[in-house]
């Protein structure tokens, strides 16, 4: 899911990252409304308070909700700049990062929040703030990595997307488009995925609190480890592979000449099937 990069990526890929980190979201922002009543998935909503509570003239809830806007731009700041920044790291390793940053962040809110928190205004605030700040490095990697076709956290966006998929694919000239299909069966995909990850979401903090979190950190665990697990059962394969092992035999010189030349004609023929 995130070692592959933009033009790289196949649609499979975008569907798997989607429906994954679709599904934290909605749980994120579900939990949020229950437990803060914010939303912290997307600052649309944040941005009409903003102005709201300036016109009001309330400078503390202006400042407070400057602060939870900066941390969804700081975290997409943030994630794109490891992105760019970190290399000379492998892909996975590139893009893992930002993931790992979430997982850490959403499992000291779940800790804090299960342990000791008391319901005040100023815990409230910062809480949110915490959220914010991972979805904005969660939307700004998936965005990233996936050229733009897979946002999780920006619902607004995707029903806009999604009501002119709609109205092209009801037009028989634009039927048959592979893209146009693609498309479509990614954005309901995460539509579908981020309304699960809400009621799930919903359902686990009514019954367990803040440990709705820890549920929240082991999905993205599964982005995490997915592509560990692909990359060591390949090397498995290829430890097991009979055209691998001669090939490394080869190399080592472990060989009389005659028994070389025939590994390099299996290795030939292996090659050329």
């Amino acid at each position: 899911m995130l070692r592959k990069y933009r033009s790289q990526r196949s649609l499979k890929h975008n569907l798997q990252l989607a429906g994954t980190t679709a599904t934290a979201a909605g749980m994120v922002n579900v939990a949020s409304v229950i437990a803060f009543f914010a939303f912290t998935s997307n600052v649309t909503g944040h941005m009409a308070i903003f102005s709201e509570e300036i016109v009001k003239g309330h400078w503390h809830q202006v400042i407070i909700v400057f602060l939870w806007l900066f941390a969804f731009l700081f975290g997409a700041f943030l994630s794109n700049y490891i992105l760019l920044t970190f290399d000379k790291f492998n892909d996975y390793l590139r893009h893992a990062l930002p993931v790992i940053l979430e997982v850490l962040v959403l499992a000291v809110i779940g800790f804090y929040g299960d342990l000791y928190y008391m319901e005040t205004l100023r815990e409230t605030e910062y809480l949110v703030l915490g959220l914010l700040f991972a979805m904005g490095l969660q939307n700004s990697l998936v965005a990233t990595i996936s050229g733009g076709a897979v946002k999780t956290t920006h619902v607004t966006g995707l029903f806009t997307d999604l009501g002119m998929e709609i109205s092209m694919y009801l037009n028989p000239k634009f039927r048959t488009n592979k893209e146009l299909i693609d498309k479509l069966r990614l954005h309901f995909v995460i539509a579908g995925f981020y309304f699960s990850g809400g009621l799930l979401g919903g359902f686990l903090f009514l019954q367990f609190g803040f440990k709705v979190f820890y549920a929240v950190c082991i999905v993205l665990l599964v982005v995490l480890l997915y592509d560990y697990y692909k990359l060591i059962k390949y090397k498995f394969l290829r430890k097991s592979d009979t055209y691998y092992k001669n090939l490394i035999l080869l190399k080592k010189g472990q060989k009389t000449p005659k028994e070389k030349k025939k590994l390099a004609e299996e290795i030939i023929k292996r090659r050329n099937p």
